[in-house]
């Protein structure tokens, strides 16, 4: 018996039928959704701790909060994009550009995806690293405006606001279940233990 027998051939027939049923709810449910619910459904399933705030202060408190519930007090994040490092030049943590020396990850994002609660990055944020290549700890910063419902609406806002320059090393981080790094339906993805601090903006 091959691999995907063992896998898909425990469950009896009725029981497959109960469960058709309830992705086809599921996903009418969510089909119905305004497209920041939709994103925050998604994304919670796929793993991901998320932190809504109406202020930067509350931006600042939950990173805090971040921090000293990891014990990363003492460990360096890892900034790659200057312009946010100015952003968050006053807050009181240690922080750095060598990957070698970044225990988590700080970055903002290219856009929030709803249809899969997935993540759109590019070079802007990590340069030309790989995922593979960063910390497994994420956190990211983002805003609500950010929040689009499909890939390809990321991938125009990108074109848009870069006509100069569009940025290369474009890719989406959805697994956030360290876990889940060697299971098979993850494969060739990098599975990141990820924080989202998201902003109201709108």
């Amino acid at each position: 018996m091959n691999l995907f027998r063992k896998i898909f051939s425990s469950d009896s027939k009725e029981q497959k039928k109960e469960q058709k049923k309830e992705d086809k709810s599921d996903f009418s449910t969510k089909k119905n959704l305004p497209v920041d619910e939709l994103f925050t459904v998604n994304f919670n399933e796929n793993g991901g701790k998320f932190l809504y705030c109406e202020s930067i202060d509350e931006v600042h408190e939950f990173l805090n909060q971040i921090i000293e519930e990891n014990n990363w007090n003492d460990k360096s994040a890892l900034i790659l994009n200057s312009k946010l490092k100015k952003q968050f030049k006053n807050f009181n943590w240690q922080t750095t550009k060598k990957l070698s020396e970044g225990h988590y990850l700080f970055t903002t994002c290219e856009n929030l995806i709803a249809s899969d609660g997935s993540i759109l990055i590019s070079s802007n944020q990590i340069a030309e690293k790989k995922l593979q290549e960063l910390p497994k700890n994420f956190i990211i910063y983002s805003t609500t405006s950010q929040i689009v419902n499909t890939i390809g609406e990321g991938l125009q806002i990108i074109k848009a606001n870069n006509k100069k320059n569009i940025p290369s090393n474009i890719t989406t981080i959805k697994h956030f279940k360290i876990n889940e790094e060697n299971n098979f339906l993850s494969y060739g993805s990098s599975s990141k233990n990820l924080y989202l601090i998201l902003l109201e903006d709108l």
